[in-house]
């Protein structure tokens, strides 16, 4: 329901960080009702006597409070200085004062930038790091969804919900719609501007998280399980490619990945994933002397994720099988 919510910005294609408002101008701010003012015999006397320290009416009429006080604080500190003046009446008045004030400034119900500025995650500005935090969210209930035995329809829903969240960050955009390069983590994008505070921001964390995710690891009990449920068949490649990565010598290495397949590092391990629809989901090691260890499925127990996890160099490369039914098909969540 976000999609629908005040929250979405349709021209980023996603999320504010509050509903947008529209701001009370100078000149309706600081206003004291005039019905406040004839119910205090003190704020009475002190305008009849031309004492603007608490209380003065400007040229149209309305009452306001001293633009010096600053706080309630700073309104205790005038009124004890005039307290030699006015006596018992200015302490009956007192307490009804303090909650006059903060009855016509409402300072409780500041929220900071959010609530009154228009950049740094302000009004009408996405914040990309609650944007990033929203798509683990939905990516972690994707798969307890998938962990639970739900039904196809709700993984089918929270995975076309999670690339719809998806689509809307930079690295989808051109520089003209981002409002900057693409690729560079942003802060936040004003409803006025483009995306504003470059620097590595903790998008850059959450997006890398959830990656790996679509990827399909999933790490528990120090053991690791390949579900690449999440990932799409368009990121396969059609011919055969070389790839570079940096191992856990960090000698640079070249392999070739084959066509229909992927290839990435983790751990600074080489992991190659390969579309065979003909065949079932597997998993190979190949380990340092050149023995190859099939295993039947995409778990790595606990003894050999930690040979990964320690970067020990004993396994070289993990090779996984993967049907294409395995991956998750966007086509197919179209009617949502």
């Amino acid at each position: 329901t976000l999609f629908d919510s005040e929250l979405f910005r349709h021209d980023q294609h996603s999320f504010l960080l509050y509903p947008d408002r529209k701001l009370p101008g100078f000149l309706e701010k600081n206003c004291v009702p005039a019905e406040q003012i004839e119910s205090s015999p003190l704020l009475k006397r002190m305008l009849e006597q031309g004492e603007q320290r608490i209380i003065e009416c400007d040229a149209g009429g309305t009452y306001r409070f001293n633009a010096d006080l600053t706080n309630v604080d700073a309104l205790n500190a005038r009124l004890d200085d005039l307290a030699p003046a006015y006596g018992e009446m200015l302490e009956a008045a007192r307490v009804p004062l303090q909650k006059l004030y903060e009855r016509v400034f409402n300072h409780k119900a500041f929220t900071g930038r959010s609530g009154g500025m228009f950049g740094f995650e302000g009004l009408g500005s996405i914040y990309w790091h609650m944007v990033g935090k929203l798509l683990v969210a939905v990516q972690e209930n994707f798969f307890a969804a998938r962990a639970q035995d739900a039904s196809q329809a709700a993984c089918q829903r929270l995975a076309v919900l999670y690339y719809r969240i998806r689509e809307g960050l930079g690295f989808n955009k051109s520089p003209a719609e981002y409002g900057a390069f693409p690729t560079d983590p942003y802060s936040h994008t004003p409803g006025h501007i483009g995306a504003q505070q470059p620097g590595m921001t903790g998008q850059v964390k959450e997006e890398m998280l959830t990656r790996f995710g679509e990827l399909g690891i999933r790490v528990h009990d120090g053991a690791v399980q390949f579900d690449p449920a999440l990932l799409r068949a368009c990121e396969f490649i059609d011919e055969p490619e070389p790839y570079r990565f940096l191992d856990v010598h960090g000698q640079w290495q070249t392999l070739t990945v084959p066509a229909r397949g992927l290839a990435f590092t983790w751990c600074q391990i080489p992991l190659v994933y390969r579309l065979d629809d003909s065949a079932e989901p597997s998993m190979s090691l190949i380990w340092d002397n050149g023995e190859r260890q099939t295993l039947p499925d995409l778990f790595l127990a606990t003894e050999l994720a930690t040979e990964l996890f320690q970067r020990s160099g004993r396994i070289r490369q993990i090779e996984l099988t993967v049907p294409a039914d395995n991956l998750f098909d966007l086509a197919s969540g179209a009617g949502y």
